[in-house]
């Protein structure tokens, strides 16, 4: 029973941890599209945002949220489940910006729907029993 409530919180604390690397990286996501959207296309100004943001969220994922060593097989696990995180991001930009919503809103739908769909993507990877191995 110990051993259950103790797993339990292990569990809860992953996932905070993982909402606090979350709302920091974006943030640092949402305020880079922001400046450079000033003089770039939305889509480039937005993927430059993604782009940095997913390298601080990769090591703060591995150092924080899941408490384990950056490696390469992590780093490729996590490069390809931020493809498809990527792919619905620039989808979902797309769409609502076509729906006519204004350039500095529109990524924060994108961040509400995508966010729970990477928290699954990257755990799956520093998870795995066959990555970490």
């Amino acid at each position: 029973m110990k051993e259950s409530v103790s797993h339990k919180l292990d569990q809860l604390g992953e996932f905070v941890r993982f909402g606090l690397v979350g709302v920091l990286a974006t943030a640092i996501h949402y305020g880079i599209y922001l400046l450079l959207n000033c003089v770039l296309v939305s889509w480039l100004a937005y993927s430059i945002g993604y782009g940095i943001s997913f390298l601080c969220n990769f090591y703060l994922s591995s150092v924080f949220t899941f408490r384990s060593k950056a490696s390469i097989k992590k780093g490729i696990g996590f490069g390809m489940s931020h493809v498809v995180n990527y792919l619905l991001h620039v989808l979902l930009l797309s769409l609502f910006l076509r729906l006519g919503m204004n350039e500095q809103v529109a990524p924060i739908p994108v961040f509400v729907i995508v966010v729970p769909v990477n928290f699954l993507l990257v755990r799956f990877v520093f998870k795995s029993k066959t990555i970490n191995s």
